[in-house]
């Protein structure tokens, strides 16, 4: 068993209900709060946005929430997805560490995002919506809901953040081979993107400006709800097979996980693999789990924003939510790793972190890159800039072991492929990748628009 590389669950295996952090947590989310009134909202506030049972599942406590039948059987066209031992890996740093990750990469789409789209999808769809509206960054997650609306037969816009429009190409073909409407945000197609092009019609927009295009959309169309692909519980919950399928894994291996490492944008992928292990940790079962969320340095929202209110977009139209943010009117640089440049972070990573329950740390982006092709040449698969930086911490950590002689088993999410990306390792490998480290000044500016919320 030991030098077993791959580890496989059957389909019965596939998880029946999804794990809701939420019930494990020691004392509830801070609420949610109406930008007009400044009171927690209610469900039909969000009504206008969401199908009222996505809406349930936002706020529930109940610690198993079931996955409908239709979910799962779409979730068999590639889930349960490989835990592999990273034995290539292993032999190229000399370390003693024992690594393992889930290859989420086997998707239609090539990502771990069609876990939540999927979902999504069905509930609307079951609420009678005929169009589905929704921003994107690298487009990963745009492609799977792309790929979602297609198999239940609804219309899917798409705001993609200019930069990534312009970088990938081939991501906007991929969105659009599957029946979708893909524009450039900033947009002229709602006042929020009119509004942006009007102070900077060079912008390379933002996903806060995408979400603002996306929730207009939704809340101005009776046929058409918002869908988004990370931030809120519910998308949170739905990636939690990620982390159950590799708990059975690890089981098989005979393994128990010592470090779980994670890249973090919105906090989708990881929260989704590491929030089964959370919670053993929360319920005293993993007492010595370290559990770490990687940024890059350019969008750096949990090591270096405040714990406060702030609008997730950047037209604060959306709710307020307590997140650490760097200000809803961020810009990010243009690093190649789209699926991070996220002004805030999900409340449920956010508590969890300040709760010292997780660690975090800010890596650059050429570091990144290194260890991605590190793991390209030891392992094959070529990784998305996103999963290269849960990869940079993976190989700091197993280096660490080799100095220090400890075998601690490893285990990290392999969110996607980069196989749309070849343009950003073209410009690492010519020696032609920038590092961006976000200006301390910037994030000061950038905080001084924060709501003023008395909670």
């Amino acid at each position: 068993m030991a030098d077993q590389r791959k580890f496989l669950l059957d389909e019965k295996d596939l998880p029946t209900h999804w794990y809701n952090i939420q019930a494990d947590l020691p004392a509830p989310l801070p609420p949610i709060i109406h930008p007009g009134t400044g009171q927690p909202i209610g469900p039909q506030d969000l009504a206008p946005l969401f199908p009222m049972e996505l809406i349930k599942q936002e706020v529930s406590r109940e610690r198993w929430i079931e996955i409908p039948e239709p979910v799962r059987e779409v979730y068999r066209m590639w889930r349960p997805t490989p835990l592999v031992r990273a034995v290539g890996l292993e032999r190229v740093l000399k370390t003693p560490a024992r690594i393992y990750y889930k290859w989420e990469g086997v998707s239609p789409p090539g990502s771990h995002k069609p876990n939540t789209a999927v979902a999504q999808a069905y509930y609307n769809k079951q609420e009678g919506v005929r169009r589905l509206a929704t921003e994107t960054g690298a487009g990963q997650w745009g492609s799977a809901l792309a790929f979602a609306c297609g198999l239940f037969d609804l219309e899917c816009k798409v705001y993609m953040v200019r930069v990534s429009y312009e970088q990938k190409p081939y991501r906007r073909v991929m969105m659009e081979t599957w029946g979708a409407s893909v524009v450039p945000s900033p947009s002229r197609d709602t006042n929020a993107g009119r509004a942006v092009l009007a102070k900077d019609p060079e912008s390379p927009g933002s996903l806060g400006i995408a979400i603002s295009e996306a929730v207009e959309d939704a809340a101005t169309r009776d046929d058409t709800k918002y869908s988004l692909g990370s931030v809120l519980s519910h998308v949170l919950m739905h990636q939690t097979v990620i982390g159950l399928e590799a708990k059975k894994q690890l089981e098989l291996a005979g393994e128990r996980a010592d470090v779980l490492v994670g890249c973090i944008g919105g906090g989708s992928n990881f929260s989704g693999f590491a929030f089964p292990f959370v919670g053993d940790k929360l319920t005293g079962k993993a007492p010595g789990l370290r559990v770490i969320a990687v940024e890059p340095t350019a969008a750096p929202s949990l090591t270096r924003g405040l714990y406060v209110y702030d609008f997730g977009d950047t037209a604060q139209t959306t709710p307020l939510m307590k997140m650490y943010t760097l200000g809803h009117g961020f810009i990010p640089a243009p690093i190649h790793a789209g699926g991070l440049r996220y002004h805030g972070m999900a409340p449920l990573v956010c508590a969890l972190y300040d709760g010292k329950v997780i660690e975090a740390v800010a890596v650059p982006q050429n570091p990144t890159f290194e260890a991605a092709v590190t793991f390209a040449r030891a392992e094959g698969h070529l990784p998305a800039p996103e999963s290269a930086h849960a990869i940079r911490v993976v190989i700091d950590e197993a280096l660490r072991c080799r100095d220090s002689g400890e075998r601690k088993t490893i285990v990290f999410n392999l969110s996607g492929h980069g196989h749309f990306d070849l343009g950003a390792y073209e410009r690492y490998l010519a020696g032609r990748l920038e590092d961006y480290e976000y200006p301390a000044e910037k994030v000061r500016a950038a905080l001084e628009g924060l709501p003023k919320i008395a909670v």
